[in-house]
């Protein structure tokens, strides 16, 4: 098997938001609960035994009377609570009535509940704990009732059966009464908002004034109202513009440019870096290890597999000259590592210490290898390298693992260490023994053990080691992101987040490929944005989902932290033609897995290295290629200039129904003052611009006053209600990456110029963030229909 793969090659409540219990975890206890209400239930299987945990008992359950859809079971609470996770348990056996798929809603009222979970349960014995939504737009969201809804168990036509149901969070009388208070406080306050927005769009302004007066609530940021002032009650396109640049100025409309990404958005552009002629590069490798030091342009290699053996080469890139650098051709000889693949390495970018950790023995070596789990740290500065230690295993760290990960966090100077697969001496070959959590800390050169490769005692959310996975650290928010990867022979799509300051694990998704994102995988490489919030991954082995066939592809992925949405930006098929990849060697890099990824974020450039094809006619092949991934946006200037547009697309339309001008002034303002705002070079853009000529035919077809209103058509003007070749509503895309525009060319305009004014309005702060806009929903909407 090569050493660098160790596979088998066989809207009240938002996106959830990675949040944080009001108290630390300590104070999260079983919340009691009785039954407040249920659909149906089967001979003596009544809805109060899922109280009780008793696995043995085959009695002990809830069963429904009926497998259709419409089944549930409520829970009451005994107080108000903010409740943080739901524990199932389950038959001392595999059981076909085990729940599938199921839902879990929560509210302070059983007639108004909002979607906490969507999961499902594995059919085997394991208890499982979910975690529950318990935080909104900011808020957090306390419960009184609970509803669990059955939608599918893994016995088809089988009705649903619950075992056990354990509820936990905080429902101590301060945080959750001050809960329940902030949460109500921020509905009332929107119900206000709705008002607000609801009156001036239908220019009330004396309501809109006089309940902002008595209630002291802001509908929006004022920057936004001086925004909406400007141009719409006033009219003033300049000032109107104004507020757009200073928008701009103050970078407003970043969260615009990463939301892009999901409207197609954002394009890869990959280019290969060559070395000039006669200069050295590292040779062809798999399962190496990277990282790199973005302030000073660096990028440090080590190690690796070549398809023969294991490398001991240490290899340094510059971004500035362009150039690699042999820093030693073996690290024995500076007194360092010896030869190794499957490693992990990171660099502490304050101290400039490189760590590394880890290596990959194969099974026939490991009766005559010393399997004592070395670590070693390189001093960049000093060109000097030092065994930490001996063996880990010794001072109450990991043994001896690969195809782990580890992240260090610079400012406690503490490194993470997860998962991985142990060496050990006896070790059965097809036996997998997994690593748990370790923690590092430099300054007291001390390990500890957070998490063991066990179900959690006390029902916590349970993450399970594996190799070949993510894990990414957030400085910010003290969190390490852990995803994907292969545990056995089964390939991951799970994400969790592990809070390093409150010691909790947190459930982000039990299968993100059901929501968009990769397929299950193994060897994916991963980068972290913290600027930009979002994760980035760049695929290896995967299953696909229809088949269940494993695959390798290259395909790069984004994820919005706190949208916890994915999005796939460059797609790359496997090809079995070599001579296509032949010819596309300096466009695009062949799918490859066991390569390497690291990030520059200062440039907003990832950089990949080597890797395995594949090629089952060539096992040993590996890879030397070197790559830069740029992701071209939408840039700020390009937003500001599209909102111009749209500001003077709508001053144009007025002075052509306002008669105040003249043909001559109209026809040089278009070709001069709208002319500059347009990207002529989009045929798009070009077209909505050259359409507008329309409505210089149209001058004197206008009534002034005591005829129509200002922007009312003469019959003889008007054609199914538009203006004679007007041009009839349409999506236009703008600039660069594809950039959508948001709004269309509506035809007639209405008669109301402040409405008009007010669609233009709401295009235009959809370019801002959202906690700096008006709600989003209509008070209309909100009324049912009887």
């Amino acid at each position: 098997m090569p050493q660098d793969t160790r596979v088998s090659l066989a809207s009240d409540l938002k996106s959830a938001q990675i949040a944080k219990p009001p108290l630390q975890p300590a104070a999260s206890q079983a919340l009691p609960y009785t039954i407040h209400d249920y659909s149906s239930y089967s001979a003596n299987f009544l809805p109060e035994k899922i109280k009780q945990n008793s696995p043995q008992d085959q009695s002990s359950r809830w069963a429904s009377g009926s497998h259709n859809q419409l089944q549930f079971i409520t829970l009451k609470l005994d107080r108000i609570s903010i409740v943080h996770t739901i524990t199932f348990g389950k038959f001392h056996k595999v059981h076909v009535c085990n729940l599938k798929e199921f839902k879990v809603y929560g509210g302070l009222t059983p007639n108004s509940m909002f979607e906490l979970l969507h999961g499902g349960l594995r059919n085997d014995t394991e208890p499982e704990t979910f975690s529950l939504k318990f935080k909104a737009n900011g808020v957090y969201f306390p419960c009184q009732y609970i509803k669990i809804a059955p939608l599918l168990a893994w016995g088809a036509n089988f009705n649903f059966s619950i075992w056990f149901v354990e509820l936990r969070g905080i429902s101590q009388s301060e945080p959750a009464d001050q809960a329940y208070a902030e949460y109500m406080n921020y509905r009332e306050n929107e119900v206000v908002r709705l008002c607000l927005k609801h009156f001036r769009q239908r220019n009330q302004l004396e309501i809109f004034e006089s309940i902002q007066r008595r209630t002291k609530i802001k509908l929006e940021d004022p920057l936004l109202t001086d925004l909406h002032r400007h141009l719409v009650v006033n009219g003033d396109f300049a000032a109107a513009e104004d507020v757009i640049q200073d928008a701009s100025q103050r970078s407003l409309f970043q969260d615009w440019i990463r939301r892009s990404v999901s409207s197609n958005g954002c394009k890869p552009v990959w280019k290969r870096i060559q070395p000039a002629t006669g200069e050295g590069c590292p040779s062809s490798r798999g399962g190496h290890q990277m990282c790199i030091d973005a302030e000073c342009g660096r990028i440090y290699l080590f190690g690796g597999w070549d398809g023969s053996k294991d490398l001991a080469d240490f290899w340094v890139y510059d971004r500035t000259s362009l150039r690699w650098r042999c820093i030693s051709p073996d690290t024995r000889r500076q007194g360092g590592p010896g030869p190794r693949s499957c490693h992990k390495v990171c660099i502490d970018t304050r101290n400039k210490i490189i760590y590394t950790l880890g290596r990959y023995i194969d099974t026939d070596h490991r009766p005559i290898m010393n399997l004592d789990a070395d670590f070693w740290k390189y001093d960049v500065s000093q060109d000097k390298w030092t065994k930490i230690s001996e063996d880990t295993t010794q001072e109450g760290g990991p043994d001896l693992i690969f195809d782990h990960q580890m992240v260090i966090e610079e400012s406690t100077q503490v490194i993470y260490v997860f998962g991985g697969r142990r060496v050990q001496a006896g070790q059965d070959a097809n036996q997998s023994v997994f690593s748990g959590l370790y923690a590092y800390n430099i300054r007291d050169n001390r390990w500890s053990l957070l998490r063991e490769d066990t179900t959690p005692a006390d029902h916590a959310v349970q993450m399970k080691s594996r190799v070949g996975h993510s894990m990414l650290l957030s400085p910010e928010t003290r969190e390490l992101y852990i995803f994907a990867g292969q545990r056995s022979k089964d390939y991951l799509s799970d994400f969790y987040v592990y809070n390093i300051e409150s010691d909790t694990v947190h459930e982000v998704s039990r299968d993100y490929s059901k929501k968009g994102g990769p397929n299950p995988g193994y060897t994916q490489r991963a980068t972290i944005d913290q600027e930009l919030g979002e994760l980035y991954v760049m695929s290896g082995l995967m299953k696909d989902k229809m088949t269940s066939n494993e695959q390798l592809r290259n395909t790069f992925w984004i994820y919005n932290i706190k949208l916890d949405t994915w999005t796939r930006v460059y797609h790359n098929d496997s090809n079995p033609d070599e001579e296509y990849w032949e010819r596309m060697a300096d466009k695009e890099p062949r799918p490859r897995f066991a390569h390497q990824l690291v990030y520059d974020w200062t440039q907003k450039v990832q950089y990949m290295f080597g890797g395995n094809p594949g090629l089952s006619t060539n096992p040993g092949l590996r890879l030397n290629d070197f790559w830069a991934l740029s992701l071209q946006r939408p840039r700020n200037e390009d937003i500001l200039r599209h909102a111009r547009f749209f500001i003077r697309k709508q001053k144009f339309r007025e002075m052509c129904v306002s008669r105040t001008h003249s043909p001559q002034q109209l026809l040089h303002y278009l070709q001069n003052d709208l002319s500059e705002v347009v990207d002529h070079a989009d045929p798009h853009e070009s077209k909505s611009f050259r359409e507008l000529t329309s409505w210089l035919f149209m001058w004197n077809t206008f009534k002034g006053p005591g005829g129509t209103p200002l922007f009312g058509f003469s019959d003889s003007a008007t054609a199914g209600g538009h203006p004679a070749g007007h041009p009839s509503a349409q999506a236009n895309n703008f600039g660069a990456g594809g950039m959508v525009a948001m709004g269309t060319d509506s035809g007639n305009l209405p008669n109301d110029i402040y409405s008009f004014r007010t669609e233009l309005y709401s295009r235009l702060i959809e370019y801002f963030p959202e906690e700096m806009r008006e709600p989003k929903q209509s008070l209309v909407d909100l009324v049912p229909i009887i």
